[in-house]
């Protein structure tokens, strides 16, 4: 069974786009470099065509790929979410006890995972500890520094 991938209904629009882009612009440009190629004759020692060969390879796994993620996906619709607990789609304010600061993280699909915007994914490792707590609990993310503590000051839905 296909994991499933969980998009805000945006990010399913951002990805559709870019698996249109790359079906109807890319892979036709990959298709020239390679038919050019074909052109400058003995292709076993023929670097631009393999060089080609090998783009059109990282295309169309990363298309299966989109394709796979949009089969398998769960929209996450703001008015289906609780904020009784952190799930994906919440917007987390979060307190670092060892660094005195507090944090509000995003949780999302890997696919829209954008740190500086404090969009964080639900399989990262602060994501995974955060899933599920509530307002309240301390959770404890294991990482290769040591220990981090963070305590949920709220949760809310942008």
């Amino acid at each position: 069974m296909a994991e499933v991938t969980f998009l805000t209904p945006e990010g399913k629009i951002q990805l559709e786009e870019k698996l249109k882009y790359m079906k109807e612009v890319l892979r036709p440009e990959v298709q020239r470099k390679i038919g050019i190629a074909r052109e400058y004759g003995d292709l076993s020692e023929n670097s631009e065509y393999d060089q080609a060969r090998e783009e059109q390879g990282k295309l169309e796994s990363e298309i299966l790929q989109i394709q796979a993620q949009l089969e398998n996906c769960q929209i996450i619709s703001k008015e289906d979410l609780d904020i009784s607990k952190v799930t994906v789609g919440s917007t987390v304010e979060v307190y670092d006890e060892e660094f005195d600061e507090t944090l509000h993280l995003t949780i999302v699909g890997s696919t829209e995972t954008n740190p500086e915007e404090g969009k964080i994914s639900n399989e990262s490792p602060v994501g995974k500890a955060l899933l599920g707590a509530k307002k309240g609990d301390k959770v404890v993310v294991k990482s290769p520094a040591g220990d981090i503590t963070y305590e949920i000051k709220s949760i809310k839905i942008d």
